[in-house]
């Protein structure tokens, strides 16, 4: 939601309401698949059949790790990766409790890379889209006629990696499992459904004309608002069904293991509940501490515009279908983060914040060692407490 209140195409109590309808249906329509008990295969749950008991303490204190970790950066403001701060915190107790060698750390290789490969991939695409908006649109003679022109192929490309970004990372848990090159089709369908929409909506238009904006920038700003929102309530979808999987993934392995009298599992099917529950939490975290994160977002990285909000969600979209094809773990966070430096980076390092992105990068270093050292502490606790 950042980029939509920071390019100021929705007021942030409009924000917080379309991030609760939408985080909230993604998590529970699209959240619930078979998730591995132990989360991102980072543990062989062989190692653990003697002793169920360890993986209830160490998921918990893996929650409870991340929780907590969470709720510090939240109130701080940073935009920090709900991803990373499971994984970092089932790393602490897996090392601490079962030892190094447990885990498997080419998963955790994986993962490390991703932080790296999806903010990158994220900033180029965003970059790319911007500079192509501002060469066709705003550098042409008549940027208000460029716009007409050039809107419905923009529309195409939203309807596209939106639907593809439901489809990949959605709607297999509600029962619909569709192979890539199914979604392709049926995404590059729903585009041109889009597309044809948009020309008959742009048709309608009427265009206000103000003796201070020669140019119709104004105008062309409130198009591409409109596509905006659309991207942004995408986003909020794609974001509460893979979020909400991370969150819920320890909690469906102690599930799994208290109902079947201590048989530790590879996998466990989430109860409908249980995703209420997590979809719940991220709505009262929007609620509560979410608007601090969306100002970082939104404003501290660098000034936006619609058509700058709008490159960076797309771009951001774009990776996150890119990941969920090629199977890459990824944190959206991390990804729209880049997107908007790359948005900002098109016109130039004066449009950045260096001193914020400086927070923002110094917060995802500290997270893994947080997450771990946090779950390590809560571990051992459980084991006093508990035998």
């Amino acid at each position: 939601m950042g980029t939509s209140v920071g390019s100021r195409a929705i007021t942030i109590k409009q924000a917080i309401l379309i991030a609760v309808v939408f985080e909230f249906l993604g998590a529970w329509l699209a959240g619930g698949e078979v998730t591995n008990t132990i989360r991102k295969g980072i543990i062989d749950p062989k190692l653990l059949q003697d002793d169920p008991q360890l993986l209830v303490y160490g998921m918990l204190s893996a929650l409870l790790a991340a929780g907590t970790w969470l709720l510090i950066a939240s109130m701080k403001g940073w935009p920090v990766s709900t991803t990373h701060s499971i994984v970092g915190a089932i790393v602490g107790f897996a090392v601490a409790g079962l030892g190094a060698a447990t885990v498997d750390w080419s998963a955790v290789g994986t993962i490390a890379a991703s932080w790296v490969v999806s903010p990158l991939l994220a900033g180029t695409v965003g970059f790319v889209l911007f500079k192509s908006i501002h060469h066709l649109v705003f550098e042409a003679q008549n940027p208000l006629a460029a716009a007409k022109r050039y809107l419905p192929a923009y529309v195409f490309l939203v309807g596209f990696v939106v639907a593809m970004v439901t489809m990949t990372k959605g709607l297999k848990h509600v029962g619909l499992t569709l192979s890539f090159a199914q979604s392709l089709i049926l995404s590059v369908i729903l585009g041109l459904v889009l597309m044809g929409i948009g020309y008959v909506m742009e048709r309608r238009v009427i265009y206000v004309k103000t003796s201070e904006d020669h140019f119709g920038y104004a105008n062309v700003e409130r198009a591409f608002a409109v596509l905006m929102i659309f991207t942004a309530c995408a986003m909020a979808f794609a974001h509460g069904s893979n979020d909400v999987a991370n969150a819920v993934g320890p909690l469906a392995a102690i599930i799994s293991v208290v109902q079947s009298g201590g048989e530790v599992g590879g996998a466990a099917l989430v109860p409908w509940w249980v995703l209420v529950l997590g979809g719940g939490g991220i709505v009262v975290g929007l609620v509560t501490y979410g608007h601090k994160v969306i100002a970082t977002v939104g404003t501290g990285i660098t000034e936006l515009t619609p058509s700058r909000g709008f490159a960076a969600t797309l771009a951001a979209a774009t990776t996150v279908v890119l990941a969920s094809g090629t199977g890459l773990p990824i944190s959206t966070t991390h990804t729209l983060v880049g997107a908007v430096l790359g948005v900002g980076l098109a016109r130039g390092m004066t449009a950045l914040n260096l001193r914020v992105i400086g927070t923002i990068a110094m917060s995802w270093l500290i997270t893994l060692p947080a997450g771990a050292g946090l779950a390590i502490l809560f571990f051992f606790m459980f084991k006093g407490m508990f035998g």
